[in-house]
């Protein structure tokens, strides 16, 4: 018999005075529990009904203005007092969060005629600069409560109320609560809840403390059903967590050979879903006695012969978002011939998913406008939420650069003038990298201008009005409203030199001199090269070491022990002043690369600083004799342990993805905080080195390019790397941009993957990336991974890894990520691999899902 159930959330505010509380203790942890409105004397307190500790709002929103509600229409405390927003167009709580967790975020809003005005609000909800919910209470005397699983993207979450009519905004309470990121894992996107039942013919729901992590869970039965009970225990221990006392009850057909049926319809109709059943034997089954049942959702979902588990919870979840027919999904629980018993379902979850497909603005540009606004205690109503989006509703005086969706967006200029500011140039505005032009006149700032904006080249900065802001004559406001800051950085560079000529002289009159009057500077001294080789092309001026052919056969021992040979030539094992281990990478005659891709990388290297790049200590040039002197890395290179070549040690899949993080920040600073931008041109798995603690980082630097110009986005250029790695785009067509190195490190990304080589004959299809596409599309995630892991990973990270590094190896450029999204994402990864407890998601769960699949068109996985 079928059974409909629109199964929508109500508030439940008129229930509240059956449901009965279980007394226990429970920790909070984690938990945001906000209730807006409430005026701080008032604050905390602990909810009569469950125990649940409320807060005011206060301390985390800057807008708005409190009221209370008729006590005569609700009950439950939270819900008396509520904030509303007259002013601006968009208002936004500010909330800490962590990284990479999964968090149930509940928002409710009931009216309760609290402006005497009986005028329903409606208006929208966003979470960051992405839009979740539209709200009308309209006809809702109780209000409203809406629920989503989100994925923190950042260590600050944005809730927003936007205004979209004539009524204002309103909101009563904000419950935000961790959850296990082994669970509710999509494919893509965050997860809006379309019920969340279970079965059972009372009119009390559960919640926290029963859920400790306080999903609250409606009474659904069906006229069809019959319910079975039990006051044993039931084990609740798995991902879940589902609540005992929703497990000691269950529905069963009336009908005992008849299926167990039940029928929704998702909003929108086209959405795609997600389900997750609960189930868990609560009767006591005789010798003779079985149940055992198949599961259906129809067109979707296919598990035969389920047996729930004796007083133990069991899930049965569908990995893949499913998308229902014209009459809604249906689900079917139908006997088997061997059962003597019909089937059962004790709980059950519906979600559809939605997505959040615009990134927030780059997270270094944020937290140094929320420091700027702090500092400055600027009160512009407009500087809530995110700084650059929606575009619309950016913030008041801050322009921003905007790319695409998948491109976080940079403030390129800010204007403060005016502003009331006091006190120095705050340090934060040197985070704020892609600033190309700063407006501070007319404040109160005093002190000088601080010397880290002279780094800043291409900022044009405004300073007039401020009377006692730096007396000197470079940045006297009297005598220029504006200028270029290269002036400022002349002045440092000029102080710069005089300081190191003091002291080199100071050094060298405490040196011995020499008995050999045309022995080798000391390696300790910094010296000038003065293009004593034939080919060299300009000077090279730095304060790196550079070092004689004489001192390089010293610190190698004669080039005693070699450690590895590539394209430049060998390198050997060294060892400077007796302590600091290097490695000295000699240039052969032979080499292809020669002497322009050995002053190639000599410049840049002296130019860039990263913890993941590999550092020069410093070099020779010295007649036919060049050589590079890099910090040593004992580890190796990647490809060494993944082929099992360094003592057969296999890489953790956590371990994998630190190294690919690692790897992925060296890029992304080469990218986005060089200026101008360069491009590796030979991102592989032997050139991302290991230091001693396994962190990965970038090396080999011959082939790399700079962009001549801040504006130009791709160079001509005779095309350079390595087979296999190399982006197809480049080679067709010769234009080189950053995308050509993200396609490499997509590679890079499928061999971390696969440990597979990445043309191998024998293989069914040679190329890697296509073999990698076919075994998507038959979902054959085991055959993907490399084999050495023996299943050892938390399976939502790899699909998500899988989804970045397929994305990077798109034959398109345009359809590539930049690496900023990169980094998050394996970020993202990580952050999944390590809330590992020791097993891939609920070992029971995993174990039990089979299901059928339709054709599977696209080749790219999105995000487990």
């Amino acid at each position: 018999m079928k059974v409909i159930h629109n199964m929508t959330i109500h508030l439940l505010l008129a229930m509240i005075g059956t449901f009965v509380v279980i007394v226990g203790a429970q920790t909070q942890e984690g938990f945001i529990s906000l209730d807006c409105g409430l005026p701080v004397e008032e604050s905390p307190y602990d909810d009569s009904f469950n125990g649940l500790t409320f807060t005011s709002d206060s301390a985390f929103i800057q807008t708005g203005k409190s009221s209370r509600v008729d006590r005569s229409i609700i009950l439950s405390k939270q819900y008396l007092t509520l904030r509303y927003f007259p002013e601006g167009k968009r208002n936004c709580y500010n909330l800490d969060v962590k990284r990479g967790t999964n968090y149930l975020i509940a928002v409710s809003s009931v009216y309760g005629n609290y402006d005497g005005l009986n005028l329903d609000p409606s208006f929208d909800i966003y979470i960051g600069p992405n839009k979740w919910i539209s709200i009308d209470l309209a006809g809702r005397q109780n209000g409203t409560l809406d629920e989503i699983i989100y994925k923190a993207r950042s260590n600050s979450l944005d809730i927003c109320l936007v205004k979209t009519g004539a009524t204002l905004p309103i909101i009563s309470a904000i419950e935000i609560r961790p959850l296990r990121n082994n669970t509710y894992v999509t494919k893509s996107g965050s997860l809006r809840l379309s019920y969340r039942v279970y079965l059972n013919n009372s009119n009390g729901f559960i919640r926290y403390p029963d859920d400790v992590r306080d999903r609250i869970w409606d009474p659904f039965f069906g006229s069809s059903y019959t319910q079975i009970t039990t006051n044993l225990d039931v084990n609740n221990s798995n991902a879940y967590e589902i609540p005992k006392t929703a497990l000691q009850s269950a529905a069963i057909p009336k009908n005992a050979s008849g299926p167990l049926v039940i029928i929704w319809k998702p909003k929108p109709s086209n959405a795609q879903v997600y389900l997750y059943m609960h189930f868990a034997e609560i009767q006591t089954l005789g010798p003779n006695e079985r149940r055992e049942f198949d599961v259906i959702l129809k067109g979707n979902f296919n598990h035969s012969g389920f047996s729930p588990t004796k007083l133990k919870v069991f899930t049965l979840f569908t990995e893949e978002p499913m998308k229902c027919d014209s009459e809604g999904c249906r689900l079917e629980l139908i006997k088997t011939p061997k059962s003597t018993l019909p089937p059962l379902i004790n709980a059950l979850e519906a979600y559809t998913v939605i997505e959040f497909p615009q990134l927030e603005t780059s997270l270094s540009d944020v937290d140094a406008m929320k420091n700027i606004k702090v500092t400055y205690r600027v009160s512009k109503i407009s500087w809530q939420g995110d700084p650059c989006l929606p575009k619309d509703w950016s913030w008041e005086n801050v322009n921003c650069t905007y790319v695409d969706l998948a491109t976080p967006p940079r403030i390129n200029s800010l204007n403060l003038s005016k502003s009331g500011l006091t006190g120095s140039i705050s340090p934060a505005l040197q985070n704020l990298t892609q600033l190309q032009e700063l407006d501070l006149s007319n404040n109160n700032l005093t002190g000088p201008v601080p010397s880290f904006l002279a780094s800043m080249k291409t900022l044009s900065l405004i300073l007039e009005g401020n009377p006692d802001l730096c007396k000197t004559s470079l940045c006297n406001p009297t005598k220029k409203k504006k200028f270029l800051l290269p002036a400022i950085a002349s002045a440092a560079s000029l102080l710069v030199i005089i300081v190191v000529v003091v002291a080199l002289i100071f050094i060298f009159r405490k040196k011995k001199v020499p008995s050999d009057q045309h022995a080798p500077s000391p390696p300790s001294v910094p010296v000038t090269d003065i293009g004593n080789n034939s080919q060299s092309e300009s000077s090279f001026l730095s304060t790196k070491i550079r070092f004689t052919y004489l001192e390089v056969q010293e610190m190698t021992n004669k080039f005693e022990r070699a450690l590895g040979e590539g394209g430049f030539g060998v390198v050997y094992h060294g060892c400077v002043n007796g302590t600091q281990q290097v490695a000295v990478k000699v240039l052969s005659q032979s080499s292809s690369q020669g002497y322009k891709h050995f002053k190639a990388e000599v410049e840049l290297l002296m130019r860039v600083h990263h913890i993941n790049l590999v550092s020069l200590v410093g070099y020779c040039d010295e007649g036919d004799h060049l050589a590079l002197i890099y910090e040593y890395m004992p580890n190796g290179d990647l490809k060494q342990h993944l082929s099992g070549k360094r003592g057969g040690f296999v890489l953790s899949w956590e371990n994998r993805l630190k190294i690919a993080v690692d790897s992925a920040l060296g890029l992304e600073y080469l990218h986005t905080g060089c200026i101008p931008p360069i491009v590796h041109r030979d991102i592989k798995t032997t050139n991302i080195l290991l230091d001693q603690n396994f962190q990965g980082k970038l090396a080999d630097f011959g082939l790399s390019r700079s962009f001549p110009t801040g504006n130009e986005t791709y160079v001509s250029t005779v095309v350079a790397g390595t087979p296999g790695y190399l982006d197809p785009e480049y080679y067709q067509t010769n234009w080189l941009t950053e995308k050509s190195d993200i396609y490499s490190f997509g590679i890079v990304l499928l061999e971390i993957i696969t440990n597979q080589p990445i043309i191998q004959k024998s293989r069914e299809k040679p190329d890697l990336v296509e073999w990698i596409s076919s075994m998507i599309t038959k979902g054959d995630i085991k055959s993907i991974m490399d084999p050495n892991l023996h299943q050892n990973y938390d399976i939502g990270s790899v699909w998500k890894a899988i989804e970045v590094a397929m994305s990077c190896v798109s034959p398109s450029s345009i359809r590539r990520p930049n690496m900023s999204r990169v980094v998050n994402d394996l970020k993202e990864c990580l952050l999944s691999e390590n809330s590992r407890t020791g097993e891939s998601r609920d070992v029971e769960s995993k174990g039990s899902m089979e299901f059928s699949r339709g054709i599977y068109t696209e080749v790219i996985p999105k995000a487990r």
